[in-house]
Formats: C-alpha cells, sequence, structure tokens
C-alpha cells in the first residue's frame, strides 16, 4: 500500500483556501456555459465525480482535472505556462545572492575498468 501524502490529511490554510476559490471559479464558469458535469467530464475525458470534487477545492483532486477544466473552460487564455518563473522576483532574488552546492563533492571520472 503505498505511504498516504501528509499534504492530503492537512493541507495548509493557504491552500484550502485558494483551491476553493479556484472551485467556486471553475463552477461559475461551467454555469455560465450552461454545461453539466457531465458534460465537462465527457470532454475532460474524466468522471463526474472528479469534476465535482475541483468544483469543491477538494485538496486530492489532480492537478491535471484542473488544468482540463482550465482549458475546457478557456481559461488558459493562451498561456503556456500556468506559473511562470520569470515572475519570482522573490526565488530571483534568492538564486542570485546564493551559491549552490553539490550534495556530495564530485570524485572525479575514472579510466579504470
Amino acid at each position: 500500500m503505498p505511504a498516504r501524502n501528509a499534504l492530503s490529511a492537512a493541507p495548509p490554510h493557504a491552500i484550502l483556501s485558494a483551491l476553493a476559490h479556484l472551485g467556486e471559479d471553475l463552477r461559475t464558469a461551467r454555469l455560465r456555459r450552461n454545461l453539466t458535469i457531465d458534460e465537462v467530464a465527457a470532454k475532460i475525458g474524466s468522471g463526474r465525480r472528479a469534476v465535482a470534487d475541483a468544483e469543491r477545492g477538494k485538496a486530492t483532486t489532480s492537478m491535471a482535472v484542473y488544468a482540463a477544466l482550465l482549458w475546457s473552460y478557456d481559461l488558459l487564455g493562451g498561456m503556456e505556462r500556468l506559473a511562470d518563473p520569470s515572475l519570482d522576483q522573490e526565488g530571483l532574488i534568492l538564486a542570485r545572492s546564493k551559491q549552490r552546492s553539490r550534495a556530495r563533492p564530485s570524485q572525479g571520472l575514472s579510466n579504470d575498468f
């Protein structure tokens, strides 16, 4: 039996809140398009329950389901990326300020066979 992910058991509040808002937005988008859960599920090749779970903001729902729903409602807006690394200012500052180090020192290559 695979180990349970601690994140799915008790995700941080910020994640729960963001998923709840995303779920509400996905439901609103579906209703505005006069689509049923079954129609959307068929379009993205998923089950009815996966769509309903995404609309509830369930943390255990696959990222692929959330992305497929955004695509099905044409909400990706031509974005090629869901998260653009060039907008990660904090990450860029940290990357410039720190030297990367290897976990283990390189032993070099050996020609002994």
